[in-house]
């Protein structure tokens, strides 16, 4: 089944271009069924190429779904126009009588910032307070995981001396847990962050569970017991060459950045990296949305 876009957002081109199914609002309206209704609140500096990455794993589910796409009211965004936020976002104003069966909050590139000094956390905190009771089942990814762990729980995160960068083993913790149903014992995900957590602050919360770990990059999936808060510390929505868009804009800004981890053949950055997880993340989008989401939400939300 598909995902439900707007006609004109210019994400629709290029996942059809890579034969993933979409349906258009004019499509969708003729069809007697109750999508699930899922937000995403785009955090990210380039919002085009996020809107890409997460619609693509979206889209590989068997559900269909409406996709509604947020944005922080109180942050002026730099790197997406005006005219793309004003057709194709909203504010939490705009949807807090609102119920959806999913939220994913994504990253942002502010981890060395304390959180009550992003200027948009008072935003954020009415955000995550708000999908305690509007929403089935929110899915945090990287900076959004660290903001929604210190929010809910009061986890800080710390900054570690070198960015985590690269392409990393995991393993899966618990083969019962139905968010790796059909993982294999060990399965690559992308990292991309100077942050990280300590194992035992996440430990001395009764309400959560460490369900995936690398011994390289440190603990990747984190969920509470009732599945309705999702963290996760990697970017499993990257596609095969963001990780060299990074490198290449860090290098060309003279941060003499490290070549990421076991991602471009021989280390070289000259060399055309390969896409080796799709597998991994198009699972655990599929798992998230159809046992925590679908199997969970209310069909009159």
């Amino acid at each position: 089944m598909p995902i439900k876009v707007p006609d004109l957002l210019p994400a629709k081109a290029k996942l059809q271009e890579e034969n993933i199914f979409v349906m258009d609002e004019s499509r969708a309206f003729k069809q007697d069924i109750r999508p699930l209704k899922i937000l995403i609140l785009n955090l990210m500096p380039l919002k085009e190429q996020t809107e890409t990455h997460l619609l693509r794993l979206l889209g590989n589910s068997p559900l269909q779904i409406d996709v509604g796409l947020l944005h922080t009211s109180t942050h002026q965004s730099k790197n997406t126009s005006p005219e793309h936020l004003r057709q194709f976002y909203q504010s939490i104003d705009d949807v807090k009588e609102s119920k959806y069966d999913g939220l994913i909050i994504t990253g942002a590139p502010i981890e060395m910032l304390a959180y009550e000094d992003v200027n948009y956390w008072e935003e954020l905190s009415q955000i995550m307070e708000w999908s305690k009771t509007n929403v089935t089942s929110t899915l945090h990814i990287c900076w959004g995981a660290m903001a929604g762990l210190y929010y809910h729980y009061g986890i800080d995160k710390f900054i570690r001396k070198e960015k985590i960068s690269g392409i990393y083993t995991h393993t899966v913790n618990d083969s019962r847990e139905k968010l790796l149903s059909g993982f294999d014992d060990e399965f690559l995900v992308p990292h991309s962050r100077y942050a990280d957590f300590r194992r035992e602050d996440i430990e001395r919360i009764p309400e959560l569970k460490i369900l995936s770990e690398s011994e390289e990059a440190g603990l990747y999936l984190i969920a509470s017991k009732d599945g309705k808060q999702i963290y996760m510390t990697g970017h499993p929505e990257y596609d095969a060459f963001t990780l060299q868009k990074e490198y290449e804009r860090d290098k060309a800004a003279g941060l003499n950045p490290i070549i990421p981890e076991n991602y471009f053949p021989n280390d070289d950055p000259s060399q055309t990296p390969k896409l080796r997880w799709r597998m991994h993340s198009s699972l655990l989008f599929s798992n998230w949305l159809n046992y925590y989401v679908y199997q969970q939400t209310p069909y009159q939300l």
